[in-house]
This record gives structure tokens, C-alpha cells and sequence, in this order.
């Protein structure tokens, strides 16, 4: 089975910042697509951040000027660089692969990794 595992989430004070890591792993042949995602508790799941097969970048209003995210095809990894941190980035930040193939000729499924909190705060 794939996995997405993420890790660098951590207690930081507002202004500061952290990197995200989501590590792809398993029976892959193809991803060409990842994305965050953040849930804070009783709140709806927003989207954060993507990265396209071509490279293509595209950040949420909220967080546009203050986060970016890149990727390592060859480690099949992905991150989320978050800086200026404010205590409303405060949440479980998930990583997303929606279209990962396992085989060449196999179907396309969606992969969610467990998530890593990140907690901004004095």
C-alpha cells in the first residue's frame, strides 16, 4: 500500500516558521499530483497548497506571500516552507495525493497521510 508520511510539525511562536515534509513511499509508479491540506478542530478542512507534475504551484489566499511549496521527485517528496507563522495557521496539516498509480496500467487512487500538527503560539 502507499503511504504519505509527514513530519516538522512542532510548537513554534508567531512570527517563526517550520517546514513541512511528506514522504511518499510503497508500490509507485506515478504521482501527478500533491497537495496540504489543514484542519483546526471544528473547523471545515481547507486547502493550503499544491504542486502540479509540471511544477505548478498554487497557494490558498490565506497563507499566499508567507508559504510556498516545493518538491523532490527523486525522494518522491514533498514540502510545505511555512514562515511568518500566525496563531490562525494553527492545525493538523495533512498531506494529499489524489492521483498516485501504482502500476502503469493500474487505476489512479487518492492517499492521505496521518498528519503532523503544527501549533502556533506564545
Amino acid at each position: 500500500q502507499v503511504q504519505l508520511v509527514e513530519s516538522g510539525g512542532g510548537l513554534v511562536q508567531p512570527g517563526g516558521s517550520l517546514r513541512l515534509s511528506c514522504a511518499a513511499s510503497g508500490s509507485i509508479f506515478s504521482i501527478n499530483v500533491m497537495a496540504w491540506y489543514r484542519q483546526a478542530p471544528g473547523n471545515q478542512r481547507e486547502w493550503v497548497a499544491q504542486i502540479d507534475s509540471d511544477g505548478s504551484t498554487y497557494l490558498a489566499d490565506s497563507v499566499g506571500g508567507r508559504f510556498s511549496i516545493s518538491r523532490d521527485s527523486v525522494k518522491n517528496t514533498i514540502y510545505l516552507q511555512m514562515n511568518n507563522l500566525k496563531p490562525e495557521d494553527t492545525a493538523v496539516y495533512s498531506c494529499n495525493a489524489p492521483k498516485v498509480r501504482a502500476t502503469r496500467w493500474g487505476p489512479e487512487s487518492d492517499f492521505w497521510g496521518q498528519g503532523t500538527q503544527v501549533t502556533v503560539s506564545s
